[in-house]
C-alpha cells in the first residue's frame, strides 16, 4: 500500500474509530445533555434581514420532468429565489406532542432537507449581486429557515462581484455545524453531517433544475478561502461551522460552461453585519471531531470532464406521474417506523433504480464531478414479481469487475432479465433476508419492515488515494445525493423512506464477503408502507409568522 499522509492517516483512523459494532458503538455521550441542546436555528442578531414572498401558485413542473433537466428558465428576482430556497432548504411542517391536559410538550420543525435525527446541521448562504426585490447591492446572505429570509451577513464589492458572477448567476453556499449532531451523536456526527452537506446539494440542484437553472459545483474553491468568504471565523469554538460546498447557479439558460477565475480565491467581504448567537450554554469537547475537520479541509481541485455518458436506454416509465414538484419535495417525510407488510411495485422498483443511475438522472448527480463513487446492495424483502433476496445495482459500468472481485465468490451475480432494457441490477441470492437487515442496522426494525432496504458501498481506497483526504466527504456527499432520490422516489410512489446511519459497519462487509478498505459502506436506507404516530400533531411551516 503506497504510504499515507498524515491526513489520509487521520481520515482512516476516524473512520474506524467511529465504526459501529455488535458490542460497542461509536463514542457519544450515550444520553441526551438536555441542558447544552443546541438551538435550532443560527441567528445573527444586528443583520439586516429581507423576509421573502411566499412563492405563488404558478405552474410546476411535474416531478418527472426534473431530475433530467432542460426545462426553460425562470427569470431571476425575489420571487424565483424564494422559490429555488422554498423547494430546498426551507421548513415544511411543525411537529408536537400534546399532553393529557392539552398542553404542548414538545414541539418540532421538519425541513424540505433532511437531516439525522432531525438536528440540520446544514446552513445554506447565498452571494449575489443586484436581485429585483432584494434591497442593497452585491452581498453575502445567510438563509433563515425559521423565517423564510435572508440576513445580510456582509456587503460584497458592487464592481467586482458582477465582473465576476456575469448577469443571471449567483452562489449558493453550505456550512455544517457539527456541534449540532456531535451534541447527540458523539463523535461518529461528521459522517451524519457530510449526509446532510449531501443531501442539501441534491436538494439545491433539484430545486434550481425545476426552475430551468444549471448549477456548477466550484470546487475548485479551497475550503480555506471558502470558510473566510462565510465568516466561519466569527463563529469560533465548537460551534464553529465546517465550510463544505459552494454552488454556481446559473439563470440564464446560456448553453456554454460557466468558467469564473476570480472564484478560485474568493476575497473576504468588505463589510459585517450582525452578530452569531450562540447555540448552546456549554459543549462536550470531542478532540477527534477536530482533527478529521483539520485534515479532511479541501485545497482546491480542478476535476477533468467526466466523458459523457452512452445514450440511455428509453426509461420504463413513459407517463408523467401527477406528483408535482414543489408539493413533493415539501411532504416529504423521514418515515418513523414501517408496517412490514406493504408490497411494492416491481415497475416503481425498477424506475426507482433506472433514477439512481447517473446516466439517466443528470440531476442531481452531475452537479458531483467526480466519477460516481457508489453502488447498492439491496435487501429486498417484498416487491411483487421478485424473488426476495440480496441484489446489487451497478451505478458506474467500472465497478462491476471490481466488484466482482471484492464480494463473495459463490454470489450469482444473475441479470435480472425482465427489467428495463440495460439496468444494471444483478441477484446475488435469495431468501428472507429481513432479519439479516434489521441486525446489520443496529437491530432496528424499519430495515426488515420495508419493503426493500439498501445498503450504500463506495469505492474508498482509490477515491482517497487520488483526491486525498478532502475526498471522505465527498464519498458521503454522493451517498446524501442518492438518499435524496431515494426519498422523492418513494413519496411519489405512495410510500415513504428513511435514512439509517446506524449500521454495524464491518458486518455489512462481513455479509458481502469484503476484506480491507477497498470499498466500504457508508449509508443505509429503507423504504416500506409507513406507520404514523396519531399523537404526533402537524401544523403548517410557516403559520407561526404574521401575513
Amino acid at each position: 500500500m503506497a504510504q499515507r499522509d498524515d491526513g489520509l492517516n487521520t481520515v482512516y483512523r476516524y473512520h474506524e474509530s467511529t465504526k459501529h459494532h455488535p458490542t460497542r458503538y461509536a463514542r457519544s455521550l450515550g444520553y441526551l445533555d438536555w441542558a447544552t441542546q443546541p438551538e435550532p436555528f443560527l441567528q445573527f442578531t444586528g443583520a439586516p434581514l429581507t423576509r421573502l414572498p411566499a412563492p405563488s401558485a404558478g405552474p410546476d413542473p411535474a416531478w418527472d420532468q426534473v431530475p433530467a433537466g432542460g426545462l426553460l428558465p425562470a427569470p431571476l428576482d425575489s420571487g424565483s429565489l424564494s422559490r429555488l430556497l422554498w423547494t430546498s432548504l426551507a421548513l415544511s411542517a411543525w411537529k408536537q406532542v400534546d399532553g393529557p391536559d392539552g398542553r404542548v410538550l414538545s414541539r418540532w420543525a421538519l425541513r424540505v432537507n433532511p437531516s439525522s435525527g432531525n438536528l440540520h446541521p446544514t446552513e445554506g448562504w447565498l452571494a449575489c449581486g443586484a436581485v429585483p426585490g432584494l434591497p442593497g447591492g452585491p452581498a453575502l446572505h445567510h438563509y433563515r429557515p425559521d423565517l423564510h429570509g435572508l440576513e445580510r451577513c456582509a456587503d460584497l464589492d458592487p464592481e467586482a462581484w458582477p465582473s465576476a458572477l456575469g448577469p443571471g448567476r449567483f452562489l449558493v453556499g453550505l456550512s455544517s455545524v457539527i456541534w449540532r449532531e456531535a451534541w447527540k451523536y458523539g463523535e461518529r456526527s461528521f459522517r451524519y453531517c457530510c449526509h446532510d452537506t449531501g443531501h442539501a446539494l441534491a436538494a439545491v440542484d433539484l430545486a434550481a433544475a425545476a426552475l430551468g437553472w444549471r448549477t456548477r459545483l466550484l470546487d475548485g474553491t479551497g475550503d480555506h478561502h471558502l470558510g473566510h468568504f462565510l465568516g466561519c471565523q466569527r463563529r469560533p469554538g465548537p460551534e464553529q461551522d465546517h465550510p463544505d460546498a459552494l454552488v454556481l447557479v446559473d439563470t440564464t439558460g446560456s448553453p456554454d460552461d460557466v468558467i469564473i477565475p476570480l472564484l478560485d480565491r474568493l476575497p473576504v467581504p468588505s463589510a459585517w453585519h450582525g452578530d452569531p448567537e450562540p447555540l448552546s450554554p456549554s459543549h462536550q469537547a470531542w478532540p477527534l471531531l477536530d482533527e478529521v475537520r483539520a485534515a479532511v479541509l479541501w485545497p482546491g481541485r480542478a476535476w477533468v470532464e467526466r466523458p459523457a455518458a452512452p445514450p440511455a436506454p428509453a426509461a420504463a416509465r413513459t407517463d408523467l406521474r401527477p406528483a408535482g414538484f414543489t408539493d413533493l419535495v415539501r411532504r416529504r417525510r423521514s418515515a418513523v417506523a414501517m408496517d412490514g407488510r406493504t408490497f411494492l411495485p416491481k415497475s416503481f422498483f425498477f424506475g426507482l433504480l433506472e433514477r439512481l443511475l447517473p446516466a439517466r438522472s443528470p440531476r442531481p448527480f452531475a452537479l458531483l464531478p467526480w466519477q460516481p463513487a457508489v453502488s447498492l446492495v439491496l435487501f429486498v424483502h417484498r416487491v411483487e414479481g421478485l424473488a426476495p433476496g440480496l441484489y446489487i445495482l451497478v451505478r458506474d459500468p467500472a465497478h462491476e469487475p471490481e466488484l466482482r472481485a471484492a464480494l463473495l465468490p459463490e454470489f450469482a451475480w444473475e441479470p435480472v432479465a425482465d427489467g428495463p432494457g440495460g439496468l444494471p441490477l444483478f441477484r446475488l441470492g435469495g431468501g428472507d433476508l429481513r432479519a439479516a437487515a434489521r441486525d446489520l442496522c443496529c437491530h432496528q426494525e424499519i430495515a426488515a419492515d420495508g419493503a426493500f432496504a439498501v445498503a450504500m458501498l463506495a469505492r474508498f481506497d482509490a477515491p482517497l488515494a487520488d483526491a486525498g483526504p478532502g475526498m471522505y466527504p465527498r464519498l458521503f456527499w454522493e451517498t446524501g445525493a442518492v438518499g435524496q432520490i431515494l426519498y422523492l422516489e418513494a413519496e411519489a410512489a405512495g410510500a415513504q423512506g428513511t435514512g439509517i446511519g446506524c449500521y454495524f459497519d464491518d458486518e455489512v462487509h462481513r455479509l458481502l464477503g469484503l476484506t480491507g478498505t477497498n470499498w466500504q459502506s457508508l449509508y443505509h436506507f429503507t423504504i416500506g408502507g409507513a406507520v404514523h404516530d396519531r399523537r404526533i400533531r402537524s401544523a403548517p411551516a410557516y403559520a407561526h409568522l404574521p401575513g
